[in-house]
C-alpha cells in the first residue's frame, strides 16, 4: 500500500508532466439547428405532451427552408395516415410529368358517312372523354352547337360514351361501402361531369327546399338536371316551427337518389353533392340532351363502347391548364383531381390510365427527389385510404426539394393561406388562423379523415426566417385540431436566440 507522500509525489509528476504536452488550437465547435433552436423545440414539445394525444401518434417534422436541415422532428420518420397531405407528393409528381400547361381534351368523333348535304350522318357518333374533370354540361352544349353549325341534323345510328382513355376500375381499392356515394369518393372515369366550377366531377347537386305550404312534397332541384338519375322524394314540408331533419342519399349500387325527412315552411334548403354511379352514363345523357335541344336526332340508342380509330373527329374541347386545375384541386383538396391526375399520369408515362401505373409515377418522381420512396405505402392520390403510409420527414424533405422546379410558384400559389377568406385563395385554410402570427403568413395543405389530421408547408418565423414544416397526428379521439394549430402559429411566433 502506497503511503500518503508517495500519492502526493505521483501527482506532482503527473501535474509537471501535462504541463509540457501541447494543447490543440482551439475551434468554436458546429453547434446544430437543434441547438440553435433549443426554445422552439422545447415549446414544440410541450405543446406535444397535450393529454389529447395519449395513445395517439404525432409525427412533426421542421425544416430550414433555405438549407434544407431538420431544425426539428418528433416521430419524424415514422409512417402515418396522412389524409390530404397525400395531395402534396400527388400534385408535385403531376407539375414535373404533365408540366403547368398540360390540358385534358373531350372528342365528338363520328363513324360513318355524310348524306343528304351532310345533314345525315350515317353511322354512329361518339362522346370520348380524356380525363378532363372540370367538363361541365354547358361544355356540352356547347358542342352540340357546334355540330349543329356543321349542319348535322340527325344520327341514323347510335350516340356512344367512350371512357376507354382509363381503366374501368372506378374506387381505389381502400374506398370504403359507406364513403361510395359521397362526393369525396366519386367515381373516376375518363368521360366525366361536374355540376358546377368546383369542379366536383362525377356528381350531381341535390336541394331540398320546402314548397309554400304544410303537407306538401318538398320541392327538389338536381343540378345538372338530368334523366339519368331517379330522385325518390319522400320529404315533408312541415310548419315553422318544427326542425329541418332531411337526409340526401344515394341507394348503394343504383342512380336512385333517395331524400326523406321534414322541412319547415320558409326553412332554409338542405344540399348534398351525390356521387352517381357510372358517371359516364351522365355526361351521355347530358349530351344527348343538349343534341336534341340544337335539333339533332338521334335514331339509334345510348351505350357504351371504344371509338373506332379511323372515325373522325368533328368537335374537341380543352379543359383549363394544369396550373389552373391546381387551384380548386388543392384549395378546396378535391379528391377526384388527385385521383385523376395520377391515372393521367399512367397513361402519359407506361399507356396504362390507371392507379397501378399512375402512382409507380409518383413514387418514381420522389425517388428521383429526394424523397425515400422506401419507406412508403402509397395506395391513391387523394389520401382517402387509411392504408396510405408516409413519414412527416418525407412530406417536409419533398417541400424542401421542390422549392428549385421551374413549377413551382404554381405550387405554392395552390396552396391554401391561411385566414384569407376567399374560397380560392384561402381554401381549406380560410377559417384558421384569424387574428394570430400565422394568418396571411402559412401556406399550407391540411388533411382530414377519421382520427387523422395532418398540415404541411411553409412559413416565415417573426424574425424573417423561412421554414419548411409537416405535422402528421394520427389516433387520437375527440378533436386536436388545436394542437396543429397551436404547433403552426408556435412556428410563425419564434425568433431564433
Amino acid at each position: 500500500m502506497l503511503s500518503i507522500k508517495s500519492k502526493q509525489m505521483i501527482v506532482l509528476f503527473f501535474a509537471v508532466f501535462l504541463m509540457f504536452i501541447p494543447y490543440p488550437s482551439y475551434e468554436e465547435p458546429q453547434v446544430s439547428a437543434f441547438y440553435e433552436n433549443a426554445a422552439l423545440s422545447d415549446k414544440l414539445n410541450v405543446i406535444l405532451t397535450d393529454e389529447k394525444l395519449n395513445g395517439a401518434l404525432a409525427g412533426v417534422s421542421v425544416r430550414s427552408a433555405e438549407t434544407g436541415e431538420l431544425i426539428y422532428e418528433n416521430d419524424g420518420d415514422l409512417r402515418l395516415k396522412p389524409a390530404s397531405n397525400m395531395k402534396l407528393l400527388t400534385g408535385a409528381a403531376a407539375l414535373e410529368t404533365l408540366g403547368t400547361d398540360y390540358t385534358f381534351t373531350t372528342e365528338v368523333l363520328a363513324d360513318g358517312e355524310r348524306k343528304g348535304n351532310g345533314k345525315m350522318l350515317q353511322g354512329d357518333l361518339y362522346l370520348k372523354g380524356k380525363g378532363d374533370p372540370t367538363l361541365m354540361a354547358e361544355d356540352l352544349e356547347a358542342m352540340a352547337q357546334s355540330l349543329k353549325e356543321k349542319g348535322i341534323r340527325q344520327i341514323t345510328g347510335d350516340l356512344i360514351a367512350d371512357d376507354t382513355w382509363y381503366d374501368d376500375i372506378r374506387l381505389s381499392e381502400d374506398i370504403s361501402w359507406n364513403d361510395e356515394t359521397n362526393y369525396t369518393a366519386a367515381q373516376i372515369s375518363a368521360l366525366t361531369v361536374s355540376p358546377n366550377e368546383d369542379y366536383d366531377a362525377g356528381t350531381v347537386i341535390v336541394e331540398a327546399h320546402p314548397s309554400n305550404t304544410k303537407g306538401e312534397p318538398a320541392e327538389i332541384i338536381v343540378t345538372p338536371e338530368n334523366d339519368y338519375v331517379e330522385i325518390i322524394n319522400k320529404a315533408e314540408t312541415v310548419a315553422e316551427d318544427q326542425e329541418k331533419d332531411i337526409s340526401i342519399e344515394r341507394t348503394h349500387g343504383t342512380n336512385q337518389i333517395v331524400i326523406e325527412g321534414e322541412i319547415p315552411v320558409d326553412g332554409s334548403r338542405s344540399r348534398s353533392w351525390v356521387a352517381v354511379d357510372e358517371p359516364a352514363g351522365l355526361a351521355l345523357d347530358l349530351f344527348h340532351e343538349a343534341l336534341e335541344e340544337q335539333g339533332i336526332k338521334i335514331k339509334g340508342e345510348e351505350r357504351t363502347g371504344k371509338t373506332p380509330k379511323a372515325a373522325e373527329l368533328l368537335v374537341s374541347k380543352d379543359s383549363m391548364p394544369v396550373e389552373d386545375l391546381f387551384i380548386p384541386f388543392m384549395k378546396l383538396s378535391n379528391n377526384g383531381h388527385a385521383e385523376v391526375l395520377v391515372k393521367e399520369m399512367g397513361r402519359v408515362v407506361h399507356e396504362e390510365g390507371s392507379w397501378d401505373k399512375g402512382l409507380q409515377v409518383v413514387e418514381e418522381f420522389l425517388a428521383d427527389n429526394g424523397v425515400n420512396a422506401d419507406t412508403l405505402r402509397l395506395r391513391d392520390g387523394s389520401g382517402m385510404s387509411h392504408v396510405n403510409n408516409v413519414p412527416a420527414n418525407e412530406f417536409s424533405k419533398l417541400l424542401y426539394e421542390v422549392q428549385e422546379k421551374d413549377w413551382f410558384p404554381a405550387y405554392l400559389k395552390s396552396l391554401p393561406v391561411a385566414g384569407d377568406s376567399d374560397r380560392f385563395v384561402g381554401g381549406t385554410l380560410r377559417n384558421r388562423f384569424d387574428g394570430t402570427a400565422a394568418e396571411g403568413n402559412i401556406q399550407a395543405k391540411t388533411g382530414s379523415i377519421t382520427a387523422v389530421t395532418s398540415l404541411s408547408g411553409y412559413v416565415t418565423t417573426k424574425d424573417g426566417e423561412e421554414l419548411v414544416f409537416s405535422i402528421v397526428l394520427n389516433n387520437y379521439l375527440g378533436s386536436v385540431r388545436a394542437i396543429e394549430d397551436k404547433i403552426a402559429v408556435t412556428l410563425a411566433e419564434h425568433e431564433s436566440e
